[in-house]
């Protein structure tokens, strides 16, 4: 596939331009799909370009959407993601699918992660795109324009050749990809990889939910109380006026407040971490309401204190034994190990944990069974040069 050059790329304004090419699309076996946005001094993604090719070598195979144009409606590509015949490729796809999960309450179907697939196939943790392209599709990315404002028009040559790069190229790796886990017979992990992806859940937040992203330390039910409903208030807020939620008041803010309790404006003011806008106004008196409806719950309908895993239970020696394990066998399907379980997943397995996304699936069949066999000594592990064994006992 030969390259685009700027002056030829072509950029859809207007909603029968883009009909017309998800036309075109849907008559292929997939779509690579790429979005540049922003989210800097917004709660919710500000999506200002989107690219799409689908398998072909001309000038319209490949296009640049924008959804800034005016009067542009999307409605013909939320049609095309419905399109159960058309795979829709994407890489490292969660921050794009909020955006179409947000703004069109849709997620495209079938669907295809190049950076999941590609862990699976051994290149690595979280690979990016850039090193795929080098290695896959033989191409090097020019960078330059990746940190640039993308609600600016008219864009630039070099934004175009950058963006479209990102779906160009994508054809090419999605096509070895697949192929690769069509002759290994692993089609079936990336799509149960993909089984988050596609839940709505992933992309929505829920504020009296909000409160179980944070890190506490203190485990009293009235505490956390008292937190959730500063988080759940922090969430709405930021949601409602579309505003990061670190522009209402910080995490170590929050947890100072929940601490302190301020009964009013006064005891609010002595609050060390909290910005100058939200002490007063909306944001202050939301704070305030928030701690007293925390401190109002009845004891019964407090949060159920997150269970502690208790370190001080962890088999040392057994977590490094899991570790080996671990290493040799994501070395010996050639998968990424953190793919297969974290760092924090082999403690809790040492510390007599026997369930979780290690225990399911393709991971149970390629680390998961064995695992639990070390656990209860049916197996021991040897090293032989550079090869770690197993064996039965």
């Amino acid at each position: 596939m030969t390259a685009i050059s700027a002056a030829t790329i072509t950029t859809l304004t207007t909603t029968e331009e883009l009909a017309n090419f998800c036309a075109r699309a849907a008559k292929a076996p997939y779509v690579t799909v790429d979005t540049e946005f922003l989210r800097e001094r917004t709660y919710y993604s500000k999506l200002c370009l989107i690219q799409l090719a689908f398998p072909g070598d001309g000038e319209t195979d490949a296009v640049l959407v924008d959804p800034l144009a005016n009067g542009m409606d999307l409605a013909p590509l939320y049609d095309l993601y419905r399109d159960t015949g058309v795979v829709k490729v994407f890489h490292a796809a969660r921050q794009d699918l909020e955006i179409f999960a947000i703004e069109g309450n849709t997620i495209p179907a079938p669907l295809f992660d190049t950076q999941v697939a590609a862990m699976v196939c051994g290149f690595g943790e979280q690979v990016g795109y850039e090193t795929l392209a080098r290695k896959v599709a033989k191409a090097q990315i020019d960078k330059s324009s990746r940190f640039t404002d993308w609600s600016r028009r008219p864009l630039s040559d070099a934004q175009k050749s950058y963006a479209l790069a990102d779906v160009t190229h994508l054809r090419v790796i999605y096509e070895y990809l697949a192929a690769e886990l069509v002759k290994t017979g692993r089609t079936p992990w990336v799509e149960e990889e993909m089984d988050v992806l596609r839940d709505f859940g992933t992309y929505r937040v829920e504020p009296q939910d909000a409160w179980k992203r944070l890190k506490m330390r203190n485990p009293s039910p009235r505490y956390i109380g008292i937190a959730r409903e500063l988080a759940a208030f922090r969430e709405e807020y930021a949601q409602t006026n579309n505003v990061p939620r670190t522009r209402v008041y910080k995490d170590d803010a929050l947890l100072e407040l929940t601490a302190l309790k301020p009964k009013d404006l006064n005891e609010l003011g002595k609050a060390r971490l909290l910005l100058r806008d939200a002490r007063k106004g909306p944001i202050a008196d939301g704070i305030i309401a928030a701690i007293a409806a925390g401190q109002a719950v009845g004891r019964d309908d407090l949060p159920k204190v997150p269970n502690q895993k208790n370190r001080d239970q962890i088999n040392a020696a057994l977590a490094d034994l899991l570790r080996v394990l671990l290493k040799a066998k994501a070395e010996g399907a050639g998968v990424a190990s953190k793919l297969i379980a974290t760092a924090s997943d082999l403690d809790d397995i040492a510390s007599g944990t026997r369930d979780g996304d290690w225990a399911k699936g393709w991971r149970k069949e390629v680390f998961g069974t064995d695992a639990l066999r070390l656990c209860e000594g049916e197996i021991a592990l040897a090293c032989k040069g550079h090869t770690v064994r197993i064996i039965d006992l």
